[in-house]
């Protein structure tokens, strides 16, 4: 594939993503600047300036720029506070402060911002935008403020209804009935589903306005948009009041736009670099000086206009910038079309908009989370007191949370021996300070009651789980004080932290209970908090490698009461598979569950690794590789059969075409290794496996490894085994039958797709990599070449 070929390819496709988010833009940004009590022009001004500035400047390359609904209700209290042209100087002054924050490089920061609060916030502006759009949809003018356009409401909805009333109803039947339309086919139905709903809402509503000659208020511009740009002039009002205007708008601006800079990089196709998010903040705060100098809106990256722009098929940030540019055309050159649109048509869809704002679906993630009280806190917050103390209150909130949680303790005692041999099992988790005393156990499977539960001097087991400080003193020692004297206690400490006041109360109870005769045994799971403050050292404790080794084979880890039983009984495959589970369970699910959680619903893997299914090649071991790095593929001597190949076979090559179309993989590695059982095989003639009919058949692809490896000269070294060199030539074959296939070789060519060979030599446990220009397999280098990653930590 030739270079121009490619750039026009990619060049057509930002042309026509560009134009689509252009037609996305135009009634929105109108909408925006009506609902926030600013020009209209100043809507059209923000988003020419997004889309240019923001494109040319900004570091998500798909991330499209503009006014946005999420700032409409801060914007509508300053302007209603401090005026217009003052509001474009807090703008301009936002824009300086976050061009600021990109230099010193602390993008990363802002998303310390919990989603809870972000989303109750965006939930709540929704809300606030509906409850003030209604009333112009109604016919009617909105309220100062939240509560009092709920009081309004009912009076507005039994007032007779106007002609503006209907334009706004169609409006939604438009955009709710445009969007069930097909988007895939050729037919007439199908080429208008992928125009986006609001323009033919607008515009049918804005037809029918003029055509029926209906009186009602509409988009008012001036005779120029360059007539309408006025230097911007200070606020007037106490300093320490506007400050607190310009960094509520620089940081929610910021925010808002980085939050939509992740999500547009998790959506980015193949070959498109990833975000920089302290470039986009640059970006961000370049576009807000510029926007607040012309008389524009603040500016913020956009989720609606950024998903519309990935879903058109957008490669490069080219799209952005043509859209504003598009806008800005449109602006100069079409206001007296523009001046038809009525603002009730403009209001139902910023109705429409705010009820998407209020994400139901992140409720329920958040429910799961344990964090919808933050949500509703922020949302009913910025409803019922305002924007900054709604936020504000979401941020209380959710601090109250994560000191709960860092604070959380669970104690539990699992179990007591009992002088008559049964078994009683006591359990105490979270709620009220552990008691055994009208709690439940179990006795011989029979629930009884707590007080029932009265074992002599037996063996306790005690576990105290979670961060340990004295907010769970009284928990701990309320289960410690009923253990019985002279009892045998195992008390596990798999704990985080621990301060003075926990560790004083649980050692002056072990010293209590020893005296009466009582023997406890402390085991720390995670660091040594009690064994280091009773010795007297509090130097931080010092990251060690995990006890178990967890990539040893399980035949060589035995836990450790298994060690003493030299002639214990066989374990079964099945149990210690399970065994193995409980593991994993125990010591790496707890590590690996946020990063599994972020891989749940969706894979981004850049690496096909095609290797064999011999079980001592562990491809994340020799990779040093985790989940969603690798995309796997496994089978019978690493092969790849052949374009057309006679014994058909699509296992591998559904594998590949998956990979490479759809998960748009960068690198495709053929792993071979020393020993390989199936090259053995070949060089035996395929006598010893000709009992077993599918793998006779299956090793018919490796004929042409046979062959090449037949035709070769042994080199320098003809004593090197021959199934070593045939396993070596193998994978050299494999990286050439891939090339059969048309997909691969045009990315390969295009420099889209890299192939790789590597080759582990089992006795010394190395990788070598294959030297595609000299055909032989060298060792990897210490040191990584200049311009690639010299360590992954």
């Amino acid at each position: 594939m030739s270079f121009k070929p490619l750039f026009v390819y990619t060049w057509r496709r930002d042309l026509l993503a560009s134009f689509v988010v252009f037609l996305v833009a135009i009634p929105l940004s109108l909408g925006i600047a009506v609902a926030s009590g600013a020009p209209v022009e100043a809507g059209l001004i923000a988003a020419a300036v997004g889309g240019i500035v923001a494109g040319l400047v900004g570091g998500a390359p798909l991330q499209v720029s503009g006014p946005a609904a999420g700032l409409t209700v801060l914007v509508a209290e300053i302007v209603h506070t401090y005026g217009w042209r003052a509001t474009c100087a807090i703008t301009m002054l936002a824009g300086f402060l976050q061009l600021a924050l990109g230099a010193c490089r602390v993008a990363r920061t802002a998303l310390a911002v919990s989603p809870a609060v972000v989303h109750g916030m965006l939930a709540g502006i929704g809300v606030v935008l509906v409850l003030a759009q209604v009333h112009v949809l109604l016919g009617g003018t909105p309220q100062q403020s939240s509560i009092d356009n709920i009081v309004e409401l009912p009076g507005q909805l039994v007032a007779p209804h106007s002609q503006a009333t209907l334009l706004g109803l169609l409006t939604v039947g438009v955009l709710l009935g445009w969007d069930r339309l097909p988007k895939t086919g050729r037919g007439v139905l199908a080429v208008a589903g992928r125009i986006p709903a609001p323009l033919p809402a607008i515009a049918i509503a804005t037809f029918l306005a003029w055509a029926l000659r209906w009186h009602v208020p509409r988009v008012d511009l001036p005779d120029s948009l360059l007539a309408g740009v006025h230097p911007p002039t200070l606020p007037h009002g106490p300093l320490p009041e506007v400050f607190g205007a310009v960094v509520t708008i620089g940081l929610v601006a910021a925010v808002a736009s980085l939050l939509c800079s992740v999500a547009t990089d998790r959506q980015r196709p193949p070959g498109v670099p990833r975000a920089n998010l302290d470039r986009e903040l640059v970006g961000q705060g370049a576009a807000n000086a510029v926007s607040g100098l012309l008389g524009g809106l603040p500016i913020a990256g956009v989720i609606v206009r950024s998903t519309a722009n990935l879903e058109a098929g957008a490669r490069t940030r080219a799209s952005g910038v043509m859209h504003g540019v598009w806008v800005l055309v449109v602006a100069l050159a079409c206001g007296p079309l523009i001046e038809l649109v009525p603002l009730a048509a403009l209001a139902a869809l910023l109705v429409a908009l705010g009820v998407k704002m209020l994400g139901p679906s992140q409720v329920r993630d958040l429910r799961h989370h344990r964090e919808a009280l933050a949500y509703f806190a922020t949302l009913f917050g910025v409803v019922l007191l305002g924007l900054g103390e709604g936020v504000l209150l979401g941020i209380g909130v959710m601090a109250v949370l994560a000191l709960r949680r860092l604070t959380h303790v669970n104690v539990r005692v699992e179990e007591a021996a009992r002088s008559d041999g049964k078994a009683a099992i006591l359990t105490h988790v979270d709620g009220d300070p552990a008691d055994f005393g009208g709690g439940l156990g179990t006795l011989g499977g029979v629930p009884v009651a707590a007080d029932d539960l009265s074992p002599p001097a037996g063996r306790w087991h005690v576990v105290v789980e979670g961060t340990l400080t004295f907010l769970g003193v009284p928990k701990v020692t309320a289960v410690l004080q009923r253990i019985p004297a002279g009892a045998t206690v195992d008390l596990d400490l798999n704990v985080d932290f621990m301060d003075h006041a926990a560790f004083d109360a649980v050692h002056e109870w072990r010293r209590a209970h020893e005296r009466l005769g009582g023997r406890v045994d402390i085991d720390e799971v995670h660091e040594a908090w009690y064994e280091r403050a009773v010795t007297g050292d509090m130097s931080p404790p010092r990251k060690s490698s995990p006890p178990a080794r967890w990539w040893a084979p399980w035949g060589n880890r035995r836990r450790r009461e298994e060690a003493s039983e030299l002639d214990g009984p066989e374990v079964s495959p099945s149990a210690l598979l399970l065994q193995g589970v409980r593991e994993y369970h125990g010591s790496t699910a707890r590590l690996v569950r946020p990063i599994m959680a972020e891989l749940a619903f969706e894979q981004k893997p850049e690496h096909l690794f095609i290797t064999c299914v011999d079980s001592r090649v562990v491809p994340n071991i020799i990779t040093a590789s985790g989940p969603g790095d690798l995309f796997i593929n496994r089978n019978v001597g690493n092969m790849v059969p052949r374009r057309g190949s006679r014994t058909a076979d699509d296992s591998v090559a559904a594998t590949v075409e998956y990979a490479t179309q759809v998960l748009g993989i960068r690198t495709i590695t053929v792993c071979g290794h020393s020993n390989c059982g199936a090259m053995a095989a070949l060089l035996a003639g395929g006598t010893e496996v000709e009992h077993l009919g599918s793998l006779s058949r299956w090793l018919k692809h490796g004929n042409h490894s046979l062959a090449r490896f037949l035709a070769a000269d042994p080199g320098d070294d003809p004593a090197e085994p021959p199934l070593a060199r045939l396993c070596q030539t193998n994978v050299m074959q494999q990286l050439d039958n891939l090339l059969t296939y048309p997909w691969i070789k045009e990315r390969v060519e295009a420099g889209e797709l890299e192939l790789v060979g590597l080759y582990l030599d089992l006795e010394t446990a190395n990788v070598r990599v294959l030297d595609q220009s000299a055909q032989v397999f060298v060792p990897v280098p210490d040191e990584a070449p200049e311009g690639e990653p010299r360590a992954l930590t």
